[in-house]
């Protein structure tokens, strides 16, 4: 039943959006701690009768939940998103206040909420989601969440407040899929059963050791970084078997790639339309979690819902902003890839070098406090391997710590004469659109705000917000 307090949130909440968005800002959390201060656990009511997937993780969040979102409007549900990347509990407050009416009722059924790692103790209980999916854990923004393992526990401990909700883990991830251990809840697990790439330990791993005794790892084979079929020769703590996994890689390309997927249902070919390694992961992630959650909606509802539809969901579904988005600039076609720690900036880097085509990169490095202060992983980075491919022509460099990062490409082996420092994101936008060839640009998170912006203005793409 709705308050006064719950009302006057709401209204509170909407006045705010409305005025940001009349100034054309984002209006994504502001108006949820606005809300907040008139009810505190307004989410809890604005929320109340929903059915919830959340997805958190160091990588993949925002992909893995356009994909299930893109699986429910697909089924013939509204569907409720923090698409804007808004993830701590004043973005998702002011989502889901936002999609409720003047008391407070929440005009949609469904929701899939992207939820960061370190806020997911206060959205989950205030929620009570059907299912939590945990793409993977990676050293990331030290100075704001420390190691790693505090990432970990971070995660663990939101899980801990919602016992009954299913949870979707990375099999190949030892930290991930670590969380079971001492969790009542229900747990299925996705991950790749085959390698990819060269088989050795050639890249930096955030998880050497056995988490129970300490004990380095052994694989069966790697997939990246300390992803794969890890096992402890002392402790025998290994992968498990995956509900949902990618047991073939037929094709990997710039468009997409074609998987065999072994899950619930059996197995079949996939299409996936987002390219890179990175996505055949969140496209395992994605029919774990959604298949999941039709059991649920079965078992405690009634509800139908046709799990096999998210396979035709991957085949067609869009990048999200910044995330292997492209853009037509002129007549030069310009890929974004958001970079912010050094398994996914190696990754993307793998991902370009074996396109086997000419082109210029756009790397763009902030430090404000959306993207983290110490600005270090870009020395763990392989960049070096942008120096062996021939097709690498040009480097643009831009942001408030570019020249650190024009250093490190140079310790990295890339020419100087290839190396020019961009003064600004205007100034970089003409540069790309000058390009005699396609750019790839890899900006983080703040330095990817700004240049999309820019690249929104100039090709008429929405705002990030929308």
């Amino acid at each position: 039943m709705s308050t006064i307090r719950t009302i006057a949130a709401v209204a509170a909440c909407k006045a705010a959006r409305w005025t940001l968005r009349l100034l054309h800002r984002g209006g994504t959390a502001l108006p949820g701690k606005v809300a907040m201060k008139f009810d505190p656990e307004v989410l809890r009511t604005v929320s109340r009768g929903m059915k919830i997937l959340v997805v958190t993780g160091t990588n993949g969040k925002t992909t893995t939940c356009r994909m299930l979102e893109h699986a429910l409007t697909r089924s013939g549900v509204r569907c409720l998103a923090n698409k804007s990347g808004a993830n701590l509990l004043s973005g998702v407050t002011a989502e889901f206040v936002c999609n409720a009416d003047w008391l407070g009722r929440p005009k949609t059924e469904y929701a899939v909420v992207e939820c960061d790692e370190g806020a997911l103790r206060q959205v989950v209980p205030l929620l009570s989601p059907e299912v939590i999916t945990v793409t993977n854990l990676f050293r990331d923004q030290l100075d704001r969440y420390g190691e790693v393992m505090h990432t970990l526990e971070a995660v663990r401990t939101g899980v801990k407040t919602v016992p009954e909700t299913t949870l979707c883990l990375n099999a190949d991830c030892s930290l991930t899929s670590s969380i079971s251990l001492d969790v009542p809840n229900p747990v299925r697990y996705f991950g790749l059963d085959v390698p990819v790439g060269e088989q050795k330990e050639t890249e930096i791993s955030d998880a050497r050791h056995c988490i129970r005794c300490g004990t380095a790892y052994e694989y069966k084979y790697y997939t990246y970084a300390h992803l794969g079929g890890f096992y402890c020769p002392k402790c025998g703590y290994s992968r498990l078997d995956a509900d949902v996994a990618v047991t073939q890689i037929s094709s990997l390309s710039a468009a997409g790639s074609q998987v065999r997927m072994r899950w619930p249902g059996g197995e079949r070919d996939t299409s996936i339309s987002l390219p890179a390694v990175f996505n055949i992961y969140n496209a395992a992630a994605a029919v774990c979690a959604f298949t999941a959650f039709a059991g649920q909606l079965r078992e405690k509802y009634g509800t139908q819902l046709d799990p096999e539809i998210v396979f035709d969901a991957l085949s067609d579904v869009e990048s999200s902003f910044g995330r292997m988005e492209n853009f037509d600039l002129d007549g030069v076609p310009v890929q974004m890839i958001l970079v912010k720690n050094p398994a996914g900036c190696s990754q993307s880097i793998s991902y370009l070098t074996q396109l086997n085509q000419d082109y210029t990169l756009a790397a763009c490095l902030n430090d404000r406090t959306a993207d983290g202060h110490d600005i270090s992983w870009i020395w763990d980075a392989d960049y070096e391997k942008l120096s062996e491919d021939p097709h690498l022509k040009q480097v643009l460099v831009c942001g408030d710590r570019a020249e650190d990062l024009q250093l490190r490409l140079k310790y990295a082996g890339i020419p100087e004469e290839r190396i020019e420092l961009v003064p600004d994101f205007a100034s970089m936008l003409e540069k790309m659109r000058s390009s005699k060839r396609p750019v790839f640009a890899m900006p983080n998170y703040t330095s990817m705000l700004e240049l999309r912006g820019l690249l929104s203005q100039a090709t008429g793409k929405k705002a990030f917000w929308k």
